[in-house]
């Protein structure tokens, strides 16, 4: 085809209906694009009224529905729309661009925790409770308060409400949340002397004043049952480890994996985990 001929062919008049379809919207968004004066047709039939377009249009009305589609406003819109320029499409798409990074981190970190709630729900369809095993896991980086015996229950949630809070989660189910008990503690017989709550926020970045829980070797072990019978299932891990040669080091930490499918206390579920690392000798 020769260039004159493409450029008649463009030229040609088309139908709401054919421009409608050829930018795949209704032929009633063009409708009120006209009513509102935001994008007109390039000329209205005056005997029966229709509008009609044409191709060198595309381009105009591709950018107003790009810009819909990045939730600009129509007022937004028929601003720049009356002031077009290069600065002032750069500077809009600029900060569409930055609110669009922004969701697409929320939208990783929720996926994040669905799978995180995901693999919780496969671990209780597989459980064995009196199972005490060794898995291994990568570096976490956990925000922590520190609590202890006199620590109540409100204080608790006040200092964890305000610790989300710096990091813009949203909403709780955003993290998971347990507590960490010190291994000397532990080792004490201590067993009700947590240290320090954690919360894990998704694609937290590596920073000062963070908890880093180390990758590696871990001791798992569960228990299901009232608090009364957790110095019972840690007298058990330790006689794992020392069976085993382990030696236990840093914190247990300690999370629920169940809260979301149970009614009663009695069947709630705790995942315990214990970093490691082999003996040379056994005390």
């Amino acid at each position: 085809m020769k260039e004159e001929d493409s450029i008649n062919e463009k030229s040609k008049l088309l139908t709401i209906g054919q421009f409608a379809a050829l930018h795949g919207i209704n032929k009633k968004t063009l409708m009120w694009y006209d009513e509102i004066g935001l994008f007109q047709p390039t000329v209205i039939n005056p005997d029966n009224g229709y509008r009609c377009y044409n191709y060198y249009q595309s381009p105009l009305l591709e950018t107003i529905l790009l810009l819909r589609e990045l939730d600009v406003s129509i007022t937004e819109i028929q601003d720049f729309m009356q002031n077009r320029s290069a600065e002032k499409m750069k500077t809009l798409l600029e900060e569409k661009i930055a609110a669009l990074d922004l969701q697409i981190m929320h939208l990783k970190a929720v996926r994040k925790t669905l799978c995180s709630h995901q693999q919780d729900m496969d671990t209780l369809l597989h459980i064995d409770l009196s199972e005490i095993s060794l898995v291994e896991k990568e570096e976490r980086c956990l925000v922590t308060v520190d609590i202890d015996k006199n620590t109540t229950f409100e204080k608790e949630v006040e200092l964890i409400t305000a610790e989300t809070a710096k990091y813009q989660l949203g909403r709780l189910h955003h993290a998971s949340y347990g507590s960490m008990l010190p291994i000397d503690s532990l080792q004490k017989g201590h067993f009700d002397d947590y240290a320090k709550l954690f919360i894990e926020i998704p694609f937290l970045q590596q920073q000062r004043g963070l908890h880093i829980q180390p990758g590696g070797t871990y001791i798992r072990a569960f228990y299901k049952g009232g608090w009364d019978g957790i110095p019972l299932r840690y007298r058990e891990i330790l006689e794992y480890a020392h069976n085993h040669k382990l030696s236990l080091s840093g914190f247990s930490y300690e999370k629920g994996i169940n809260e979301t499918v149970i009614e009663r206390v009695e069947d709630y579920i705790i995942q315990i985990e214990i970093p490691v690392h082999c003996s040379e000798e056994m005390d």
